[in-house]
């Protein structure tokens, strides 16, 4: 489902800050990638999205240069990587789900450690340290062990460490998993403020809100890159049709459904069931007989695609093509 030329980008110009040809990532007989390309264009937002085990963190190590790719090349920031990985480290930031901060040491601590590590004079350390603060919410708690903090502080925190030396690229592994949803909405805001500024930020998730946010995504699956384009692109190009049934009985209206062939998933939402079909052939009137055949009376209409319906269509063809493959 790639809709759209892998160079698209958000009208910036310049050479991409991100390119990988080739990528492939193996553990012993495990592929954990699998001939993954990517293009990621400059001072915009890039987000993979897949499920657990799709593949999303050991590619970002890669292209960071902390994990060796079994084949593949990879250019970021017009650096070969792994050859020139370690030019590369003081030009981005990487900040993983678990935060990588020292508990028993204060946020102001944590964030003076690394300044030491970017080898920062005291003074620069203490004007950028103090921007920080203030730009995150942290100033009340500077004095405060970063253990003590809630997941939405320790996120605050996190990503402060991760731009304190103001990298041109900004490396994110699902860095929301463990916050509130309003700790999610701010860190956003901050990520959007960062991109304004001229960063670029590659960010993995698995929430589909968070997705949309993205400028452009890349949704992973068993290791292989299933779709690649705007949200916006990815919602158009949808093989099939999404239709939403209204009637007094979902859960009866899901278990007729479910053989009627052309439907390629259904789901529950509230009162009401989404139908995703396979193609846009035209199934509603065959869903409205099948149900009142089944003395189902219901209302089916035809509604705009989200990314669920997106992922849904893109994850369920790569496993339906997965063991043609391995026969062939």
């Amino acid at each position: 489902m790639r809709t759209e030329s892998a160079s698209g980008g958000n009208g910036n110009g310049g050479a991409a800050a991100i390119i990988a040809r080739g990528l492939v990532k193996r553990f012993g007989d495990v592929t954990a990638v699998d001939h993954v390309d990517l293009t990621v264009a400059r001072a915009q937002v890039y987000g993979f999205l897949g499920p657990n085990g799709s593949g999303k963190s050991t590619t970002i190590r890669m292209l960071c240069g902390l994990l060796l790719p079994t084949e593949g090349q990879i250019e970021v920031l017009g650096c070969q990587i792994p050859q020139q990985a370690e030019a590369l480290k003081r030009r981005i930031g990487y900040m993983t789900q678990k935060f990588s901060l020292y508990d028993d040491l204060t946020v102001t601590e944590n964030l003076e450690f690394v300044a030491a590590v970017h080898e920062f004079d005291r003074a620069r350390a203490k004007r950028r340290i103090g921007e920080l603060l203030e730009r995150y919410w942290l100033g009340k708690l500077k004095n405060q062990l970063a253990g003590t903090l809630s997941g939405g502080q320790k996120q605050r925190l996190a990503l402060a460490a991760a731009v304190l030396h103001e990298p041109e690229l900004l490396l994110l592994d699902e860095p929301t998993s463990a916050v509130d949803p309003q700790s999610r909405r701010e860190f956003w805001d901050s990520l959007f403020a960062l991109v304004d500024a001229g960063t670029t930020i590659l960010v993995s998730t698995h929430y589909m809100d968070e997705a949309e946010r993205c400028h452009r995504l890349a949704i992973l699956e068993r290791g292989r890159l299933v779709a690649d384009g705007t949200p916006q692109a990815l919602e158009a190009a949808l093989p099939g049709e999404v239709l939403l049934v209204d009637c007094a009985n979902p859960r009866g209206a899901q278990r007729v459904l479910q053989p009627l062939p052309g439907v390629a998933a259904l789901a529950q939402i509230g009162a009401s069931l989404r139908v995703l079909t396979e193609q846009k052939s035209g199934l509603r009137e065959r869903i409205v007989a099948t149900l009142r055949e089944a003395g189902i009376e219901a209302q089916v209409e035809s509604v705009h695609p989200n990314l669920e319906d997106v992922f849904v269509s893109a994850t369920r063809n790569s496993a339906a093509a997965a063991p043609a493959e391995k026969a062939a």
